[in-house]
């Protein structure tokens, strides 16, 4: 079972490490939380990310210097300046995620198809007992969990479409119980 956290903890540090130069982990984190929660208050960012708001002030200091994050004030509540993501941001993250996706892909395609249903089942199991995270959770913690998503057969090359009749991964769909099946 630490064996498989390792893979899993290193797929999602290969995934960062082409940004690490200009992004840290926490500033990624803080980038996935704007993403997901949409405008957001530096107060409500730090809750989030569970450090100090001077800690998420710095944060996000730095990636509204770069043009990764904008912030301006809230027209619904003028006490708060809100947070959005950038294109450059979206795009960063956008690229992080693909690159975990990918890796996490290459890795089921090596399994054979019933050693993929046997790991989705327990996998699930796993999370039930774990009191799994709900979606807006995970999403702190850089997973996207918006629907099923499906993987080409194994084998298959790099970059190949899905059989006919399957829809393909788009582009923000997570690695699901769905897609290790296929």
């Amino acid at each position: 079972m630490l064996a498989a956290s390792r893979v899993l903890v290193g797929v999602s540090a290969q995934s960062i490490a082409a940004v690490e130069d200009s992004l840290t982990v926490v500033q990624f984190r803080a980038l996935v939380i704007v993403a997901s929660r949409g405008p957001i208050h530096l107060s409500a960012l730090a809750d989030a990310m569970r450090v100090h708001p001077s800690n998420a002030t710095r944060t996000c200091d730095r990636l509204v210097a770069d043009g990764l994050l904008d912030r301006r004030e809230n027209p619904h509540d003028r006490r708060h300046l809100a947070l959005t993501l950038t294109a450059p941001g979206r795009r960063i993250l956008d690229a992080v995620m693909d690159r975990r996706r990918a890796a996490i892909t290459d890795i089921l395609r090596r399994m054979p198809a019933d050693d993929r249903h046997h790991l989705a089942e327990v996998l699930t199991q796993f999370a039930t007992a774990g009191g799994e995270p709900s979606d807006h959770h995970l999403w702190s913690l850089g997973w996207t969990t918006d629907g099923p998503a499906a993987l080409p057969a194994p084998g298959a090359a790099p970059g190949a479409r899905p059989a006919a009749g399957v829809a393909r991964q788009k582009p923000g769909r997570a690695v699901t119980r769905q897609s290790m099946l296929a």
